[in-house]
Parts: C-alpha cells; sequence; structure tokens
C-alpha cells in the first residue's frame, strides 16, 4: 500500500528583530498575551491538510518554542531546528533536517514565522497548484507604479505593472526537488547571497515557478507600524483571532 503525501510546514523564526527596536526575537514578541510566532503557528495548526510543522529558529531558543508549543497546543510541532547565520542558511537547515524524514513526493510549505495572519484560503491554493505543477508561490498584483532609478534623484523608465507580481511567503515545493536544489546552490553559491530567498533561488538554478493565491492580509512584521497594523487587524476581527 502506498504511502499517504504527507504536507511539512518549515516556519522560519530564526531573525533577531534589530529593526523592530526590541530585546528579544520579534517572533517572540508577545501580543494580547500571545507570542507572534504562536498566531503563525496556529494557522497551520488548524489547516486540515497540515501534517507536521518545523519551526527553524535562533540558537538557544529552542526550548521556548517547545514550552510555547504545548502551552498554546500546537501539538502538529515535531522538529525545532537551529538557524543558520542568513535566511538562505536557516531554511538549508530545516530543509536538511527533513532528509529521512520526508518522503521525495512529500510537499514543504516554507513560510516567515513574522507573517502570522496566513489565510487558510492562501494555504489551501498554494497546496493545491504545487499539487498540480510542482511547486507553488504566494503572489499578488502590484497596484503600484514601478519606475527604474537612473540615479538617486530622476527615472525615466518605468515597468508596466501588469507584468510584475509581489511574492511572499508561504511556498510549497516537493521535497525531493527543494533537497537537491538546496545541495547545488549551496555547493555552487548560487541564489544564497543577500536578500535571496527559496523562490528566487529556484529561478537562479532555472527552475519555472508557478502563482498561487495572496492575501493583502499576509503581512510580513519587520517594523514597529507593522506591529501596530498586525494589532489594527487582531482588534478588526476579534471574535476570529483572540479564541
Amino acid at each position: 500500500m502506498q504511502r499517504p503525501l504527507v504536507i511539512t510546514a518549515v516556519i522560519i523564526a530564526g531573525g533577531s528583530g534589530r529593526r523592530m527596536g526590541q530585546d528579544i526575537p520579534k517572533q517572540f514578541i508577545n501580543v494580547y498575551d500571545k507570542p507572534i510566532l504562536i498566531y503563525t503557528l496556529e494557522g497551520f495548526q488548524n489547516h486540515p491538510d497540515i501534517d507536521a510543522i518545523e519551526v527553524v529558529c535562533l540558537e538557544g531558543w529552542q526550548d521556548l518554542v517547545w514550552a510555547y508549543a504545548k502551552q498554546f497546543n500546537i501539538d502538529k510541532l515535531k522538529w525545532v531546528t537551529p538557524g543558520g547565520s542568513t535566511g538562505q542558511e536557516s531554511i538549508r537547515n530545516g530543509v536538511y533536517n527533513l532528509e529521512g524524514k520526508c518522503a521525495k513526493d512529500d510537499i514543504i510549505i516554507i513560510h516567515d514565522g513574522i507573517r502570522p495572519l496566513v489565510d487558510s484560503f492562501v494555504l489551501s491554493d498554494v497546496i493545491a497548484v504545487c499539487r498540480k505543477h510542482g511547486n507553488a508561490v504566494t503572489a499578488m498584483p502590484y497596484n503600484e507604479q514601478i519606475f527604474v532609478a537612473d540615479d538617486d534623484s530622476s527615472t525615466t523608465r518605468y515597468i508596466p505593472r501588469e507584468t510584475i507580481r509581489r511574492v511572499s511567503t508561504p511556498q510549497a515545493y516537493i521535497f525531493d526537488e527543494l533537497d537537491a536544489a538546496y545541495h547545488t546552490a549551496f555547493e555552487k553559491k548560487i541564489g544564497i547571497f543577500g536578500s535571496a530567498y527559496t523562490n528566487t533561488m529556484m529561478v537562479d538554478l532555472g527552475k519555472r515557478l508557478y502563482f498561487a493565491a495572496g492575501s493583502d492580509k499576509n503581512i510580513k512584521l519587520t517594523t514597529k507600524d507593522d506591529l501596530e497594523l498586525f494589532k489594527a487587524y487582531l482588534h478588526s476581527d476579534k471574535d476570529q483571532w483572540l479564541k
């Protein structure tokens, strides 16, 4: 009998939170008596298609992640893995940890730990697109005008906004392809530096990516203003989020 497909979420929570100006990593900041990371994990815990969760976090914070998971009943959490010195190193560590644990055809969803407002329909669509095409990246149309800077103060060129998309997490990939891609990227030093992420690395490696549904509510909490916006979302939708 064939083993059923397993869907594992890899939550990247390795940031230090310097831009937030806090003494603790931003993913552990409490909002209404709950850490930001737990809001994120609850989105995956409550989705019926998610089988397992791995958190990649700062070295030294693993025990706290386990403690919070127990406190808030995140029983899909199976692994807590130390992060690396960059975002790509952290994702790589999370993917490598799944070697021998995931089958080659399993689906891996990568998501930022500081995007706590991931909607169920976004997760469902990223899974559906990945099942169909082998990968999926959350994407949204861009509604502003995009100009290319000729220098610091002027421009003569623009990019038609119909041709671009804002891509974020969650992103989904087939495990075997994802694992092989990270081995290749780090061996050949392709797509792993600067602001690179899994999606940009895949394109650098010659892969075609497929768009899935996104949501404007799926904000990344990077600054204090983002944190206030997150609180406003929670307050406006209190019955749904604060149970």
